[in-house]
């Protein structure tokens, strides 16, 4: 049977994400240095992170907060006020670069378009994300936008459910096995995964090989080809 619902995920599927968190993390590393050897550093940071994502969410507001924590757990006193303003610095940036799609994202979306209801479904801090898909230039491709709070398997289903089609007739793509690959087999899609170099250690999870309903990508290019296979 056809795929008639095609889910997307958003940051480092459609365009580059982690390099610029990437890039805070060492601003972070470099920063609290006097305090902390690098190694120490980025743990103590992934370390808060887990632990404040219940509260503060995903996404650069949520990072910022973590990083500010994380470099007074590790400067105690001693952490001079120009450490805070340095982190700072560098979570505005992670809410401000420019938005730079990944490479033939265009044309992909320009063909998923025509095979059937395009959906963004991507998680974070809901003003930050319309930000970034009000800057690529893709909004206008999608039927809908869903931004939710985390990606299980009751997510997939309420909105498979709500676009009146079987799970079966759905597929998920995107670079997170956790987020967007699990939840989505879970729920009874199709799934896509498509890797990345840089990849946050949060989103791993044991690669389904053996599901009949899970395929890797090269890149999303490639998922017009698998949705038609499928067709």
């Amino acid at each position: 049977m056809p795929i008639k619902l095609i889910l997307l995920d958003a940051d480092d599927t459609l365009w580059h994400n982690m390099r610029h968190f990437e890039a805070a993390e060492q601003a972070f590393a470099d920063m609290i240095a006097p305090f902390a050897e690098a190694g120490i550093a980025r743990s103590t940071l992934a370390a808060m992170e887990e632990r404040n994502l219940e509260l503060y969410g995903y996404g650069a507001k949520s990072f910022t907060l973590s990083m500010i924590e994380a470099a007074v757990e590790l400067g105690g006193d001693a952490l001079p006020v120009g450490g805070i303003r340095q982190i700072l610095e560098a979570g505005r940036a992670l809410l401000s670069h420019p938005v730079e799609l990944l490479e033939g994202v265009g044309d992909t979306i320009e063909a998923l378009a025509g095979l059937g209801d395009l959906v963004l479904l991507t998680k974070g801090e809901l003003l930050h994300q319309e930000a970034k898909l009000a800057a690529s230039g893709l909004g206008s491709s999608f039927a809908s936008v869903e931004i939710v709070s985390d990606k299980r398997a009751d997510t997939f289903r309420s909105l498979i459910a709500r676009s009146g089609v079987e799970p079966h007739q759905a597929i998920m793509a995107g670079d997170s096995l956790r987020s967007d690959i699990v939840p989505a087999l879970q729920a009874g899609a199709w799934a896509a995964f498509v890797p990345q170099a840089l990849a946050w250690t949060h989103e791993q999870a044991a690669e389904p090989v053996d599901h009949d309903r899970y395929r890797r990508l090269q890149s999303l290019a490639d998922l017009p080809a698998l949705i038609e296979e499928i067709g």
